[in-house]
């Protein structure tokens, strides 16, 4: 088999494993923003803050997850044409 008879088989998990370990990812993020802050409200002391270990692993590993997912989405829309 050819990577272009693989690829249309496998995608579809790659997808579901990618967007579930984004959701972990994402969920165990800490957030210091109150609900104030989410409609504008001042929250100067959640804007201002360092990430440092786990949270600033989980922050880069989102980020790269996200961007993962947001590629193998391309690929699947290219190889559904």
């Amino acid at each position: 088999m050819t990577l272009g008879g693989i690829l249309p088989q496998i995608l579809p998990a790659v997808q579901i494993v990618l967007s579930v370990l984004l959701i972990c990812c994402i969920l165990l993020q800490q957030t210091g923003a109150s609900l104030g802050g989410a409609f504008g409200g001042d929250n100067f002391s959640a804007a201002y803050h360092t990430r440092r270990g786990s949270e600033k692993v989980l922050f880069y590993a989102s980020i790269i997850l996200g961007i993962l997912f947001a590629l193998s989405c391309i690929v699947a829309l290219i190889l559904n044409k």
